[in-house]
């Protein structure tokens, strides 16, 4: 990161479409400010970051694929985290943002992307929920807690979501 921009860090522990449409709001609302950019995934939050189908040739254990078959894959399956009512709650948030012309949630990832915003995923946490590289988005970049201490030790503003 260079020295002489704002620098922005957010923490993305939920792995719920509210809280994660939260998130990509502030990251991509800081980057047009012009701030350099990160948010670390971990635990529920890398959900945010999975592929929407089956990856082949990804071998896993039975624990592994348990928690691959009970995790949400991908931006479109999250839930909410208040007013969820069986899957209904997202269909109607996702309604109502199109009504209004938001952007949708991949929509905002994309666009963080595009702004340079660094998307991090947890190396710890894809080891304990057997999460492999070929699962997750393209141009997403792996670390561990220390990297991500790095980048919040320069920023002004550090975010938990």
């Amino acid at each position: 990161m260079t020295e002489n921009k704002e620098k922005t860090t957010i923490v993305l522990f939920s792995g719920e479409l509210d809280k994660a449409i939260a998130a990509f709001i502030i990251a991509n609302g800081a980057a047009a400010y012009d701030h350099e950019v990160t948010i670390f995934f971990t635990f529920w939050g890398l959900n945010t970051l999975r592929k929407d189908g089956q990856v082949a040739g990804v071998k896993k254990g039975l624990l592994e694929k348990a928690f691959g078959w009970m995790m949400p894959r991908g931006p479109e399956k999250l839930g909410l985290s208040k007013m969820n009512f069986g899957g209904m709650g997202p269909k109607m948030i996702k309604h109502v943002m199109k009504k209004h012309n938001a952007l949708s949630l991949p929509q905002l990832i994309e666009l963080a992307q595009e702004q340079g915003v660094r998307l991090v995923a947890c190396t710890m946490t894809m080891d304990l929920l057997g999460l492999q590289e070929q699962e997750l988005l393209d141009g997403i970049e792996y670390a561990g807690v220390a990297a991500y201490l790095g980048d919040a030790a320069d920023a002004k503003v550090n975010l938990f979501v």
